[in-house]
């Protein structure tokens, strides 16, 4: 390829060619040259200035890391420290490919496509195609996700997100070309004014900040209505979850969703019933498919299984049951 700009020579090189421009200054050249000590000198100032400004700051202001309590060294916006941040790994344990449920005993067995689906999955078909998430809903991730949610530390979404868009990521073999449309799981009103803001919403935006635009992901996060405040699932048993959450979800804009895609997102999938229940209102309301992107997910305690395949899965069950 010759790249010729105006009033510039050529000359041959082998196969490739070197081109010199005939305005070149001379003058120009070695004051460039020149240049380059001072602005080395320059960078090593500022960086200097900068690391003496992170210095200042830590005198003048102390702060501890708000999930180990070590001192923050650095200037940010986000009390944690780049320790506790990076413990915050994505699950790398075998899930099942539908509900991302940690695989136990022999629960597990092979569908037709080669994938390991759940006990749970393959007695009862979710009403979303499936769902990933980043990581465990443990640890200083789950500490990261209390910061937002309950103190309201609104730079936390900033990291959260990266990692809803490391799920979405997860996801995207199996979207439409044509687009998705992403709804996160609204507040109800009421929750919605005391916290000030709507953590989904929150992440989901930084997200799709950090996802390529020829994903073609569109935020809609007016589709969802929750028209009625449930209680707290803490405690309840797997019916009345889905009892409690039962009308609590309504589509406002079911023109947006006729017909499309959905991502639901939230930042933590404990046992499904609350995306499982806005994936049910959204599928009524016309969706072709939707699916479920989360921050975290709560993993069942038991982490070993054996993977069988669906022929052998009742006499896995008989060995199982003895």
């Amino acid at each position: 390829m010759e790249i010729r700009p105006v009033g510039a020579t050529a000359v041959s090189a082998g196969r490739g060619r070197i081109v010199f421009s005939s305005s070149t200054n001379p003058s120009r050249v070695t004051e460039a040259r020149d240049a380059k000590p001072q602005e080395r000198l320059f960078s090593s100032m500022v960086s200097g200035v900068s690391g003496l400004a992170a210095a200042l700051f830590a005198t003048l202001f102390p702060a501890d890391c708000r999930l180990c309590g070590s001192p923050l060294l650095n200037i940010s916006r986000l009390p944690v420290c780049e320790l506790c941040l990076a413990d915050m790994r994505p699950i790398s344990e075998a899930i099942c490919a539908i509900c991302g449920e940690r695989m136990k005993g022999f629960a597990a067995s092979y569908d037709e496509c080669g994938e390991t689906r759940c006990g749970l999955c393959r007695r009862l078909e979710p009403p979303f195609v499936r769902a990933s998430a980043y990581g465990s809903y443990e640890g200083g991730l789950r500490e990261l996700i209390h910061l937002l949610k309950y103190e309201g530390v609104r730079p936390a979404a900033g990291v959260l997100g990266r990692m809803l868009a490391a799920a979405v990521t997860d996801l995207r073999p199996s979207f439409d070309e044509n687009g998705m449309l992403v709804v996160p799981v609204p507040l109800h009103r009421s929750k919605s004014r005391q916290r000030g803001f709507n953590q989904a919403e929150e992440i989901a935006r930084k997200a799709l900040k950090q996802i390529p635009s020829d994903c073609h992901l569109e935020l809609a996060a007016d589709v969802l209505q929750r028209q009625r405040e449930t209680q707290s699932q803490i405690g309840l048993s797997r019916h009345q979850r889905r009892m409690n959450m039962r009308g609590a979800f309504a589509v406002k804009r079911p023109e947006l969703v006729q017909g499309r895609e959905v991502l639901v997102v939230d930042d933590v999938f404990t046992t499904g019933t609350t995306v499982s229940e806005c994936a049910r209102v959204l599928r009524r309301a016309g969706a072709s498919r939707v699916f479920v992107a989360t921050v975290a997910r709560t993993l069942k305690v038991e982490a070993k299984f054996t993977a069988v395949p669906a022929e052998n899965e009742s006499e896995a069950a008989m060995v199982a049951a003895g």
